[in-house]
């Protein structure tokens, strides 16, 4: 089968044309923005949208969307997962639409408020692949070289954590943060002559006792009436917190034989606040600890819809145990 010299000339007038299209597309739309640009840093919110990309171009990092689109497809992926990666201007849009499709040099880490350290250590293992020598190691090493940051300072937020950084580097962002975040409350403290790690003691008791975050000022108002009473605590969490392992959640339904487990942090057996916090509160239940609700209550139980009841005496609170909770 033979080509004829019009049916040559066509196929490489043809040709031409593709090439010149892919020239203009390549320099118009997928060629590099800039040239000799360093690497910044891509962010990709938790919550990624199209308009996430749309950022892509309007940053400045790809000429065209269409074209980044194109190009992500051709990597087998139709979207890009949230976290943050380092791309340049002078990459083209193939070369951004790979580093796309690779692991984000920086994941988001959600950590909710109520968590001890441990379960924090959990989720940080889970997300940034650390093995458990790290993970142990961060536990009982990397938290604990000041006494006042054993507990209560690694702050329930998102967080978004470089892949490469250590556990230890991980342990002095959280605290960081933390003082950044209780800086305000802590100059409240001082103004009322309470220190900053009682306050923070109380709001960890008050994360784990609220049913919500309405109830926070009350139970506040509760236990400081407790404490300037002298009165033993009595608080269920700080039993949880001695008994809790990895086996029962950390968080187990007490017995009432475990009410007389010796430990420093037993409200039970001991009057004044637990040695640290028990658990890493959030802003309400600081808040709450430093502005608590004007009561008489001294006893205080939920129901079984979460509804707060208190009284003022012993007797009252053993109605109230009669009249919700049987």
């Amino acid at each position: 089968m033979y080509i004829n010299i019009y049916e040559k000339k066509y196929f490489l007038g043809a040709i031409a044309v593709l090439i010149a299209f892919l020239a203009v597309f390549y320099f118009v739309f997928a060629g590099a923005p800039q040239a000799n640009s360093s690497l910044e840093q891509f962010v990709v919110p938790l919550t990624a949208t199209s308009s996430s990309v749309a950022n892509l171009k309007s940053s400045g990092f790809i000429k065209s969307t269409l074209a980044f689109d194109i190009a992500l497809s051709f990597h087998g992926r139709a979207s890009v997962a949230a976290g943050g990666y380092m791309i340049s201007k002078s990459m083209n849009v193939w070369q951004v639409a790979g580093v796309f499709t690779a692991k984000p040099a920086l994941l988001w880490v959600v950590i909710p408020p109520g968590l001890r350290k441990e379960q924090i250590a959990d989720i940080l293992q889970k997300n940034l692949d650390w093995t458990d020598a790290e993970k142990t190691e961060w536990i009982s090493v990397d938290t604990t070289s000041n006494p006042d940051y054993i507990e209560g300072v690694y702050f329930p937020d998102t967080y978004l954590i470089p892949t490469n950084e250590t556990p230890a580097e991980t342990a002095k962002r959280m605290q960081a943060h933390f003082e950044e975040v209780f800086a305000p409350y802590a100059q409240i403290a001082i103004n009322e002559n309470i220190k900053w790690t009682t306050a923070l003691k109380i709001a960890s008791l008050i994360q784990r006792e609220a049913a919500g975050t309405s109830d926070m000022p009350l139970i506040s108002g509760i236990i400081w009436n407790r404490l300037n009473a002298g009165m033993a605590l009595d608080i269920d969490s700080t039993i949880q917190y001695i008994v809790g392992t990895e086996a029962n959640n950390w968080w187990p339904q007490i017995t009432p034989a475990e009410i007389q487990t010796p430990s420093p942090f037993n409200t039970y057996l001991h009057t004044g606040l637990p040695p640290t916090p028990i658990d890493d509160p959030g802003l309400p239940a600081i808040s709450a600890a430093l502005s608590p609700a004007t009561t008489t209550c001294l006893y205080y139980l939920h129901d079984s819809s979460g509804t707060i009841h208190c009284a003022d005496t012993y007797e009252g609170h053993q109605a109230n145990i009669a009249k919700y909770l049987q």
